[in-house]
């Protein structure tokens, strides 16, 4: 599988033998995980002539490589401890092993001579090019919602148009004046965004005309875009869910809305703790939504009362998805979550190695898949368990969906720079069953802070369509792949 073949390179193991002096000093390379998942981990002690210990630490699949660890060795006999890798190994011989990030982890390492080294992206074909470009007038990090051959999308530039979908055709716009982070949603005639000047907007899908606006009240609440030392983004904006004639949204204080899809006006509202920035999805009788106060939120559709909350222990920033009665559910901390529909139980937690997960996943013949940030990978994952089947580099931050068409995964990825992890923006193509790279269509740097494609890629009968964060929404032919 192509997400081990990444980091299985060959290495010459030095099986029983020491190297000269303290028999830790030198170069281990071994795995560490659970039975979820166990993951490549690579540590190099070294003793300074006052007999001081530093710790450099490479870990593949996170896409670290030959980093000083920091922090305070400890040695009592043959048990070492690092605080700052929550490292408790035992040295015995050529072996180090216990546990390794928390007590959770088991560890084990032998002595090598080499260690793993990053890799460049492979060299693949890149797949069609796109028929069409519409720039679109400002950044854009949503993704476009796609119906009847229309493309809609607004941008920080303050316009939401629609676009035909045949040959990039603008059909109408509509100027807000302001930025417009989130992707629309529709319904019926009807589409719906939100917007940064404060209010959730319904337009006729014919010609885009105002039909209401309805005041969320937080216009006021600043945003922080992606920065390459400050790391608390505020990137989107959530895409309103409709359902039975009640719009569902939240907004950038932290406060739940309940809007009649007729009139315009509050049905019920109801506040969690911080911002919510993106989608909801109904679960029976209950709307559920994520909070940036760390909670998972279950309320009555009938009048707002809540049912139940979940604490995630991390900052939530994602549109949770039901899948048998579960809700998966992603963070900036601990991974995904498998809660119980009913009653917001945890069902199981997969740990992405300090990754973000700002992914909504989707399911597809019995896997989870979902992408990642940091981690730059897009996984596959059994429901029932939690259990890694695959993951796959794809080079770059992947905040979208994948898209499944036939045996193919078709994934965004926005690269960034200046960073301390390399990410590179693409168009990608994956394998279904195993992860394998098929096809690769780098993007180029657009000279800012972060480029390439944030959102999702979406299908439109036999046209691909997404949007670059540069600001631009292309098409692409599903036929020519």
């Amino acid at each position: 599988m192509q997400a081990r073949a990444g980091w299985a390179i060959v290495l010459w193991a030095l099986s029983g033998v020491a190297l000269a002096g303290d028999p830790l000093a030198g170069r281990w390379l071994g795995s560490m995980g659970t039975d979820k998942e166990r993951v490549p981990v690579a540590l190099e002690f070294r003793q300074a002539e006052d007999g001081a210990w530093s710790v450099r630490f490479s870990n593949p699949l996170l896409n670290v490589y030959d980093t000083d660890a920091g922090g305070t060795l400890v040695r009592e006999g043959d048990r070492l401890r690092l605080d700052t890798l929550m490292l408790d190994l035992r040295l015995s011989g050529d072996t180090l092993s216990g546990t390794l990030p928390g007590p959770n982890s088991r560890a084990e390492l032998k002595r090598v001579r080499t260690l793993p080294q990053e890799q460049p992206p492979p060299k693949l074909p890149p797949g069609p090019t796109p028929r069409w470009q519409v720039r679109l007038g400002g950044l854009s990090y949503a993704s476009p919602t796609v119906a009847d051959g229309v493309a809609y999308i607004g941008a920080t530039g303050g316009v939401f148009q629609a676009i035909a979908i045949a040959d990039g055709a603008l059909k109408w716009t509509f100027s807000t004046g302001k930025p417009i982070h989130g992707s629309a949603a529709i319904d019926g005639d009807a589409v719906y965004f939100v917007c940064d000047d404060g209010y959730l907007y319904k337009l006729t899908r014919a010609d885009g005309k105002q039909v209401w606006k309805y005041a969320l009240g937080d216009a006021a609440v600043s945003r922080i875009p992606p920065h390459p030392a400050v790391y608390d983004w505020d990137l989107v904006s959530p895409q309103p869910l409709i359902a039975d004639g009640v719009v569902y949204v939240g907004d950038g204080l932290g406060v739940f809305h309940a809007v009649d899809a007729g009139k315009g006006e509050a049905r019920w509202r109801f506040a969690s703790g911080a911002r919510i920035r993106h989608g909801a999805a109904i679960s029976g009788t209950d709307v559920v939504f994520c909070s940036g106060d760390q909670r998972v939120y279950a309320l009555a559709r009938e009048d707002g009362r809540e049912h139940w909350r979940f604490d995630t222990g991390a900052p939530v920033d994602t549109t949770p998805v039901l899948h048998e009665n579960r809700l998966l559910v992603g963070n900036r901390g601990r991974g995904l979550y498998a809660l119980n529909a009913a009653d917001g139980k945890e069902i199981w937690r997969l740990g992405f190695w300090g990754s973000w997960v700002e992914s909504t996943p989707v399911v597809h013949e019995g896997l989870i898949y979902i992408g990642s940030s940091d981690l730059r990978r897009i996984s596959a994952i059994e429901p029932a368990s939690g259990k890694v089947r695959w993951r796959s580099d794809v080079y770059g931050w992947t905040f979208g969906t994948p898209l499944i068409i036939g045996n193919r995964l078709h994934v965004g990825a926005a690269g960034g720079t200046p960073y301390f992890i390399r990410h590179q923006a693409s168009y990608c193509t994956l394998d279904l069953a195993t992860g394998r790279l098929l096809t690769r269509r780098p993007l180029p740097d657009g000279g800012g802070h972060q480029w390439g494609i944030a959102g999702s890629i979406v299908r439109a009968g036999d046209t691909l369509v997404y949007a670059t964060v540069e600001g631009s929404l292309f098409g692409v032919a599903v036929g020519e792949w």
